[in-house]
């Protein structure tokens, strides 16, 4: 039984975007502007790399990304089927500030084995998904999370984050619901689009990173929810994602305009 425990838990960590930052790349130079996800050919912009599960632990099929335009407008198409993915940019060291992009669901999760449900493990997909890890301190965690944390980085041999917020885009629940993933504290959600927005339409977002994060993490911070903003952890990694691996489910979505707000 032990035998199989490390390798769940690397797996887990993965579907919720903890193993989507390579170390190489973990202490770069401070980068504070997000490049584009498309680049001037019209290709995935070359700072930006997709990132699935481990290949020790899974032949999961991979999250597809695509370039191309919907309504007239160029972004990135997020599409899963029964996959996990992610597309990262990493090496930063950025004080966190306003997030901005543009987003739409063409078709939700559907047509999967189960019902999507962030709230459990056995439904914990989203069929798209914007997630900021941070540079958190592990004597912030406590102290079993801080444990498994530092075994799961020894077996991994990676420097996996200890705090990533994601904003999502819930096809079955409701929005503005607030909440930590089923397999670890070490992420911690916002819905910003629930199972009522509307399909195929954009719909633009802006949101105070540092704000969100102390709110959501503000039991391992020292002022909690009012932990001023230079207290605050660097973000070190962006990612765009979506994921249907627990559902065995399908969706389509758009990302574009990703980047800090002015």
């Amino acid at each position: 039984m032990k035998d199989q425990i490390w390798p769940m838990l690397l797996s887990r960590l993965a579907a919720c975007g903890t193993l989507a930052v390579l170390s190489g790349a973990l202490w770069a130079s401070d980068r504070p502007a997000l490049p584009p996800l498309i680049g001037p050919d019209g290709n995935t912009g070359p700072d930006w790399r997709v990132v699935g599960f481990p290949k020790s632990h899974t032949d999961l099929p991979l999250t597809r990304f695509e370039p191309g335009q919907a309504d007239g407008v160029t972004g990135m198409q997020v599409i899963t089927d029964a996959s996990y993915g992610t597309l990262v940019h990493d090496g930063l060291s950025t004080p966190p500030r306003r997030l901005q992009w543009r987003w739409r669901l063409d078709q939700p999760l559907g047509g999967g084995r189960r019902a999507p449900d962030l709230a459990s493990k056995e439904g914990d997909d989203a069929a798209l998904k914007v997630c900021v890890m941070f540079r958190h301190g592990l004597d912030r965690v406590p102290f079993w999370e801080r444990t498994v944390l530092r075994v799961a980085r020894a077996v991994s041999g990676e420097a996996l984050p200890a705090a990533t917020l994601c904003y999502v885009w819930d096809s079955a629940g409701p929005a503005m619901r607030e909440g930590s993933n089923p397999y670890t504290r070490r992420v911690r959600f916002i819905v910003l689009q629930g199972r009522d927005a509307p399909l195929s339409r954009w719909i633009s977002e802006t949101r105070d990173v540092g704000a969100d994060f102390a709110r959501l993490f503000a039991d391992e911070l020292p002022l909690g929810a009012d932990t001023p903003p230079d207290q605050l952890p660097r973000v070190h990694t962006v990612l765009v994602g979506a994921d249907s691996d627990n559902t065995g489910s399908r969706s389509s979505g758009w990302v574009t305009g990703l980047g800090w707000a002015p």
